[in-house]
């Protein structure tokens, strides 16, 4: 928790978000008591399937939703009371484009901080000191619809930064970018939260980029959090090893998860499509004893591994299914 007498930059306390089922359907519940905190300069991961209440908070926190009940604050300010205090200390950067592509680079960060308030001359500073930062300075003065993807994410990164905010949104920052611009994107989180002390909330569909990035993270599944902690916290919750076998034939999967079982002494079993897998306190001593059971209760196996847990493993274990099958969920009521 943050010190004596320091506000955490994001709080929510016990929210609750429902949409109208539409045709005269029950109320869909979003958010069911959604309950967290974030220290200030902290990379805070937000993770959990499309449906899963995700974007509903985010929209909350940023004062663009107002939820139903409970309570959402900012570095200390009550967002729903207070929503234009709130986006003054917030950045928001949309999972898409947010930059006219018929202006320049610079043009687009001049113009935003002119919104934010700045002077011209502060504004001109402010843009060329990010256009710097970001590498971008070569390509100012270009239309941004000659950008590559990875120039135009960051250029919208750059966008959310130009007012110098306390919590800085950030919504798939890295999708459809190449490894090295998403290499890039990433050393710029870190700066920010290490060097600057921003805060800097995370959604992303990317288990190795959140394992990468964040302090802390949270699980939100059917509108809970289902889970808290760092990710070293997590995984080190899951003891013992993942073993997971595919299968030629999905007809096996019901054969295979009790021999799974019954060998493993496990009865953690998770099946998805052709895919078995039991956690068990030494995975490198059951694996070969698995095998030979499968065989000779006529499993054909297509492959076989062995791994220490993981935030899929994590995942798996709290929501019931794996992060990319969930990242194929359908999408969240509308606000």
């Amino acid at each position: 928790m943050a010190a004596p007498g320091t506000a955490l930059a994001l709080e929510a306390r016990s929210l609750v978000k429902t949409y109208p089922g539409g045709r005269g359907k029950p109320r869909v519940t979003a958010l069911d008591g959604v309950s967290f905190g974030v220290e200030p300069g902290t990379v805070f991961g937000l993770l959990g399937p499309n449906g899963a209440g995700k974007s509903t908070l985010v929209k909350i926190l940023a004062s663009l939703s107002r939820p139903d009940s409970g309570t959402a604050l900012v570095a200390g300010a009550d967002v729903a009371r207070h929503p234009d205090q709130v986006r003054r200390l917030i950045g928001f950067v949309a999972q898409k484009q947010v930059a006219d592509p018929m202006d320049t680079g610079r043009e687009n960060l001049e113009l935003a901080g002119r919104l934010h308030g700045l002077t011209g001359s502060a504004a001109r500073a402010r843009a060329t000191e990010l256009l710097g930062r970001f590498s971008l300075d070569a390509s100012a003065d270009r239309q941004v619809k000659t950008y590559s993807g990875g120039m135009a994410r960051k250029l919208d990164v750059a966008l959310g930064l130009m007012h110098r905010p306390r919590v800085l949104f950030l919504d798939e920052p890295t999708t459809g970018l190449d490894p090295e611009a998403r290499s890039e994107l990433w050393a710029e989180i870190e700066r920010m939260a290490g060097a600057e002390g921003m805060t800097v909330l995370l959604t992303t569909h990317y288990l190795d980029e959140a394992d990468h990035l964040a302090g802390r993270l949270t699980i939100v599944d059917r509108g809970r959090v289902v889970a808290s902690g760092t990710p070293d916290e997590l995984k080190a919750g899951l003891h013992g090893d993942a073993v997971a076998v595919e299968l030629r034939e999905t007809t096996d999967v019901s054969r295979a998860s009790e021999v799974m079982r019954r060998v493993a002494g496990s009865a953690d079993v998770t099946v998805e499509g052709r895919q078995v897998r039991v956690r068990t306190a030494d995975g490198a001593a059951v694996l070969p004893s698995a095998l030979a059971a499968l065989e000779q209760a006529g499993v054909v196996v297509a492959s076989a591994t062995v791994a220490r847990p993981s935030l899929d493993d994590v995942y798996r274990s709290h929501t019931g299914h794996g992060f990319d099958s969930a990242a194929g969920a359908d999408v969240e009521v509308a606000a």
